[in-house]
């Protein structure tokens, strides 16, 4: 194998690492998530992320991007949080093509019972990776890693 070959090796298995770690994550978030507060850990996202916006608001393509979603994933999403009164949409005033999203004082509400769960579970997931050896060092790296 050629050091051109190796390197790439090295990097496909960080990649497959990289997934094992959020896989586990994930499956452990939505569970914890679903059972407790009928919430996916995108809609859990969407919701700690716009409750974090200066103003409460986003543009629909700023929801998209904070999600990791399509634009037409992103507004089912939306869609189904603005039913269940979680979210408001409403035009932007400069602009009449742009739509924002804000938390509503209920959906505020669920985030606040739901992120003690989540916060558990990813501490708790995450403490148990450190058992996997080829996890703990993406373990580690998360809690050098600088606050924003």
């Amino acid at each position: 194998m050629a050091i051109g070959d190796d390197a790439v090796e090295v990097r496909a298995q960080g990649w497959r690492t990289l997934a094992a770690l959020h896989g586990r994550l994930e499956e452990a978030l939505e569970k914890a998530l679903q059972a407790g507060f009928d919430l996916s850990v995108v809609e859990y996202t969407v919701l700690d992320t716009l409750a974090r916006q200066d103003g409460w608001h986003m543009r629909m393509q700023q929801v998209a991007r904070a999600a990791a979603l399509s634009h037409s994933a992103t507004t089912r999403l939306v869609n189904r949080l603005e039913n269940r009164g979680l979210l408001s949409r409403y035009l932007c005033d400069d602009d009449r093509r742009g739509i924002y999203s804000q938390i509503t004082e209920q959906g505020r509400e669920l985030l606040e019972r739901a992120r003690p769960v989540h916060d558990a579970t990813l501490k708790a997931t995450l403490d148990a990776a450190c058992d996997t050896p080829e996890l703990a060092p993406l373990v580690e790296a998360l809690h050098v890693l600088p606050r924003s």
